[in-house]
């Protein structure tokens, strides 16, 4: 079995497995008790708490723990725009290919009087700086941009968005989900107020997440109910993953370098051979990409049908993010960089670990020519486009 969809969930790492067992067989008390028990998950909790920031260049009391990345991305937007409506401000700016845990909220928030503006993406996937400079206004409260696109993979140029959002005094968050743990993120360099992360993205447990909040930065409760995460979050803190995201991230981080460049060379072997397919295009920036993201559209086929016969020949792929993974639309993300419909209907994201081999690398690059090959031979759509009845798009 090839697993190339760690985009969706990853596989927990050793480190995290060890750090989550050790602290559920002894380190069980409930954090907020004075007891030696408590007092015990306490400073575990605070360690993990320390490993985080560090990891990200922030401090440890900027990190809130939260259920995963939507959770922590309904509270940053949400708490920006209670900051700006206090001051009259009421415009948010982001993208087009956002993950729907950003652009669901966003609705919701236009739905209580927001005005939210959606910048358009390049054809590649990609928001200039300037887009931004220029779309902020007077009443202008917060930018949310994706790091790293869950689908296509492109890595959006946070540094200057945030440098322009410091300039300008506009709260700028990020959807940091599919980057933390695989390139440098660091918060004080990118100039980033407000960061969403989740474990289960990086080798860590499912469940368990963070939101970074700069110092200064009022955060909206979600959930009340207790003083937890100094009043931010209410409910028992889930110390056991805790540590497993903390150990996870730790190692993820110092393994950066050397799984970055090993994820990148499979990536470009990967980009090559799926490229020799006929009426195939390459979804996202050829280099400006995670390392281990490839996303392809084939013309005339079905990408349902294509991730079924590769499940059949043991390889788990998926055509775009899991958590629409059961819609029958084509993707939002695909549509926004120009894709038309029956092409984005046909995608492919792989998105490959540190373990594959280059074997199988080329098994995948194989088989999928392979599938694509037999869907394409019994496709109406196919037919026509063979047969001149229809133009070629790709």
């Amino acid at each position: 079995m090839i697993y190339a969809d760690n985009a969706a969930t990853t596989r927990m790492s050793k480190t995290a497995k060890k750090a989550l067992t050790e602290m559920m067989d002894g380190v069980w008390g409930n954090p907020s008790s004075l007891y030696v028990h408590g007092q015990k998950a306490r400073e575990a909790l605070e360690e993990a708490r320390e490993k985080i920031a560090a990891a990200i260049g922030a401090e440890p009391r900027e990190i809130i723990f939260t259920s995963g990345g939507s959770e922590a991305d309904n509270q940053a937007i949400r708490s920006a725009a209670e900051i700006g409506k206090q001051k009259g401000k009421t415009h948010i700016l982001s993208s087009t290919i956002e993950h729907h845990a950003v652009l669901h909220t966003l609705e919701r928030l236009q739905k209580e009087g927001f005005e939210v503006e959606l910048l358009p993406v390049s054809e590649k996937g990609m928001i200039r700086p300037e887009q931004v400079a220029e779309a902020i206004r007077e009443d202008t409260c917060l930018v949310t941009v994706m790091y790293a696109n869950n689908e296509i993979g492109t890595i959006q140029p946070i540094a200057e968005i945030g440098n322009i959002c410091r300039e300008k005094q506009v709260l700028f968050h990020t959807d940091a989900v599919q980057a933390i743990g695989h390139i440098p993120v660091n918060v004080r360099e990118d100039q980033v107020d407000l960061l969403s992360a989740s474990a289960h993205k990086f080798h860590g447990p499912k469940g368990i997440g963070f939101l970074y909040a700069r110092k200064g930065v009022r955060l909206t409760s979600l959930i009340e109910g207790g003083a937890q995460e100094r009043g931010k979050r209410a409910g028992t803190e889930n110390v056991p993953a805790a540590a497993a995201m903390a150990a996870a991230l730790e190692e993820a981080v110092a393994r950066m370098p050397e799984t970055a460049a090993r994820l990148t060379a499979v990536r470009d072997r990967l980009i090559r051979g799926l490229g020799q397919i006929p009426h195939a295009a390459l979804n996202g920036d050829a280099e400006r990409r995670l390392p281990g993201n490839v996303n392809f559209c084939f013309e005339g086929i079905e990408g349902e049908s294509l991730l079924l016969l590769l499940d059949d020949r043991g390889i788990c792929a998926s055509s775009g993010s899991a958590c629409t993974s059961g819609s029958l639309d084509p993707s939002h993300v695909l549509l926004a960089i120009g894709r038309v419909h029956d092409v984005a209907h046909g995608s492919l994201r792989l998105s490959i670990g540190e373990d594959i081999t280059d074997a199988e690398a080329d098994q995948i690059i194989r088989d999928v020519k392979e599938v694509v090959a037999y869907l394409r031979g019994f496709s109406p759509i196919w037919r026509d486009l063979m047969a001149g009845k229809k133009p070629f798009i790709l």
